[in-house]
């Protein structure tokens, strides 16, 4: 299952020195509705050797701000506590695991 990020531990885990992957996403956002099952799968997967994870913008805004993320969805994906990669749209889990693969 998907850890749900806040602003009171997105930074934690982001330090944690694992892989982390944030999918910032809003309930109106359809586009982001539709990768939420992806995003799930993966957390499965990954479980153990990344941490994968959803941010909801309505509700939190720190990290959005920091990283000027300006559409969502947008996936933000951190290796040693540094913004490694980021994919903005919706996208299929394919693309999504693959970018995962390569931070590994």
């Amino acid at each position: 299952m998907a850890l749900k990020f806040t602003d009171t531990n997105v930074k934690n885990e982001i330090n944690s020195g694992k892989l982390v992957v944030v999918d910032l996403w809003a309930e109106w956002c359809g586009p982001c509705r539709s990768i939420t099952p992806s995003i799930e799968e993966l957390a499965t997967e990954y479980e153990g050797k990344a941490i994968i994870g959803k941010y909801n913008v309505d509700e939190e805004n720190e990290l959005s701000t920091e990283y000027g993320v300006r559409s969502i969805p947008t996936i933000l994906f951190f290796k040693d506590g540094k913004l490694a990669d980021k994919q903005v749209g919706a996208s299929p889990k394919a693309s999504i695991k693959a970018k995962i693969d390569a931070l590994l």
